[in-house]
């Protein structure tokens, strides 16, 4: 089965841009493709407890509707570490869903996959 990788390194500063990774891994699952999307930097920002909920642009759903959405579809998700550490937040303070892994696993997680979309 083929594999899609996609990196968010956007934060809640940048909401516009936090859609994408979702919507795209939503899609890949209807195509019958593994669809992992790994937070870094500020990314982890988007998948702190609460934090989703808050965002809605345009039109479009909550982010949080998107995210369980993607989730659902069977979308993993992955949250950088060291990102964490950098920003000084706990682990606890983290959607359920979300996995806090290091950055072997990222690197795991793109030489396995086809195709390696950053946003």
């Amino acid at each position: 089965m083929a594999r899609i990788l996609y990196i968010q390194t956007s934060g809640t500063d940048t909401p516009e841009r936090l859609y994408a990774p979702f919507v795209l891994a939503m899609t890949a699952r209807t195509m019958d493709m593994d669809a992992d999307i790994y937070f870094m930097i500020k990314g982890v920002t988007v998948v702190k407890k609460g934090a989703a909920e808050k965002i809605q642009v345009g039109n479009f759903p909550k982010l949080s509707e998107m995210r369980d959405q993607a989730i659902a579809a069977g979308a993993k998700i992955y949250i950088c570490e060291q990102s964490t550490q950098l920003l000084g937040m706990e682990r606890g303070d983290f959607i359920e869903e979300g996995k806090v892994v290091g950055a072997i696993t990222l690197n795991d997680l793109a030489v396995d996959a086809e195709a390696v979309i950053t946003f």
